[in-house]
Parts: C-alpha cells; sequence; structure tokens
C-alpha cells in the first residue's frame, strides 16, 4: 500500500467517529528496516519493540495502528495531529519540527547499543582511520558531532542498512554507524557480507527507543505501568529477538577484543 493510500487510511480512523470510539491510535514509525529492533514495512513480524507494544495493547485494550514514513516526516505528522505516536523516538534527536519539552516519552521500550561497525581486519586501527562514514538517512550522529564540526569526519547517508553493509565490504566506507543487533541480523542474512565487528574503541552509546506523543500523555503513562509490571514478559519478548543489553555486549566485546578497560571509548 502506498504511503498516500496508507494516509488517507489512516485519516479515515482518525475521523472515523465509532472506529475512534474503539481507541485506535496511529503509531508513526520509521520505514527503515531495522530488524530485529523494528521492520514497520513488514505484514508478518515488525521486531522486538512492536511484539512490546502489542504485548501492551492487549493489555490494556487500546489499538494501534502503525503507519511507516520516512524518517525526517515523522514529526511533522505528529506536529499535524496525522499520527499520535512516534516510534523510535528519542530526546536526543534532533528536530526542528518539535522540541523534546512539548512531547511526552515512555520509559524505554528497548535498549540498543549503537556503535561503530567495521571490517574484523580493521578493529583497533583508531579513530582517525574513520574518514567515511556510513549513517542511516535521518538518523542524527551525535557521537561523531565534533568530529564532523571539526572536518575529520564525511557521512555517507544510506537508505537501507545492506547498502551500508555493502559499501563497507567494497572498503567504500571505513565503517557503518549501526544498532549491533541490526548488524548481526544482516551478516546473518547475508553471508557473503562481513566479516565486521563492533570496535568498543571508537563511539558507541546506549539509545533507548522511546514512543513519543504530543497529545496523548495518559496512554504514555499506562504504557509506562506496563512497562514497570510485566519486566518477565519483556524479558522473554527479548530473548525470543535474541537481544542483549548494552553493558552486557560491551563488555562481551571487550573480552573478546583482549581490550583493557581504559581503552573502551568514552565521551570527550
Amino acid at each position: 500500500m502506498g504511503y498516500i493510500k496508507r494516509t488517507f487510511y489512516c485519516l479515515l480512523i482518525i475521523f472515523g467517529g465509532n472506529l475512534a470510539q474503539a481507541e485506535q491510535y496511529i503509531i508513526g514509525a520509521q520505514n527503515i528496516e531495522y530488524f530485529p529492533h523494528y521492520d514497520f514495512t513488514s505484514k508478518v513480524d515488525k521486531g522486538v519493540g512492536w511484539a512490546i507494544l502489542e504485548a501492551f495493547s492487549d493489555a490494556s485494550g487500546h489499538e494501534f495502528v502503525y503507519l511507516d514514513m520516512p524518517v525526517r516526516r515523522l514529526q511533522i505528522e505528529l506536529n499535524k495531529g496525522n499520527v499520535d505516536f512516534v516510534y523510535p523516538d528519542n530526546p536526543r534527536w534532533n528536530s526542528a519540527d518539535t522540541t523534546a519539552f512539548e512531547k511526552t516519552y515512555s520509559k524505554p521500550i528497548t535498549h540498543t547499543l549503537s556503535g561503530t561497525l567495521v571490517r574484523s581486519e580493521d578493529i583497533g586501527k583508531g579513530i582517525n582511520f574513520i574518514k567515511k562514514l556510513a549513517i542511516p538517512q535521518g538518523f542524527t550522529p551525535v557521537k561523531w558531532q565534533s568530529r564532523i564540526d571539526d572536518n575529520l569526519l564525511s557521512l555517507v547517508p544510506i537508505e537501507e542498512t545492506y547498502n551500508a553493509l555493502s559499501l563497507l565490504q567494497h572498503k567504500e566506507v571505513d565503517a557503518v554507524d549501526v544498532e549491533y543487533h541490526v548488524g548481526k541480523y544482516f551478516m546473518q542474512s547475508y553471508p557473503q557480507l562481513g566479516p565486521f565487528s563492533v570496535d568498543i574503541t571508537l563511539p558507541f552509546i546506549d539509545v533507548p527507543f522511546l514512543l513519543s506523543t504530543l497529545r496523548h500523555p495518559e496512554i504514555i503513562k499506562e504504557l509506562n505501568v506496563f512497562l514497570i509490571n510485566n519486566q518477565s514478559l519483556i524479558s522473554n519478548i527479548y530473548e525470543k529477538y535474541d537481544i542483549a543489553l548494552p553493558e552486557e555486549l560491551v563488555e562481551r566485546f571487550r573480552t573478546e577484543q583482549n581490550i583493557e578497560k581504559d581503552e573502551v571509548w568514552k565521551p570527550l
């Protein structure tokens, strides 16, 4: 279904009277294949964030319809009222369309390790080795900003994760800024890619994925209670998608790469 048709369908839900009484809400979602965290273009399994939101839907009775769209458009549609929520969102991410203090954010639905994926033979070459960095279109490269400002690094925006990893494979970029589990999923799905590894001597960050809203803080409050009271259920969902917490991953990589604690990257 095309973007215009999806928008028309969602507007019907917003203004459809009877449907609104059934407590249906529109979640604007990034149209990037970022599985296992999310792939809202999928008609089957939309990832771990979707699974947790659907568990909340089952428990609360609220029904969610997911409208995938380009990252830059999400905040615009939230501002217009064409979507009720945005996922994923985070107050760290820059947006000229809405400001963080205007929005209500949920507690973390998932935690992610956004790291620097390099070819395995390039581990340990240091930050000065990274001259060209592939990054998903619309993402905010917070952890690289100082080097960008100093003209030490050029960004290569990419719409598809596979394309970013293909550029890395062919040495057209030096690294990819990507979430660890996403990189792992693509390497498992496309054995011709890699081997790649997260180099923890290079920038990485724990990025919580949150649900945000301008108009429905009461639903966010309900979701937060659900997240607190159903940690066993959420852990089971994490396990199903083979999701590990960032602190566990960093310690694993430190051991595997024989990295001393003082060599692990820290922001300046």
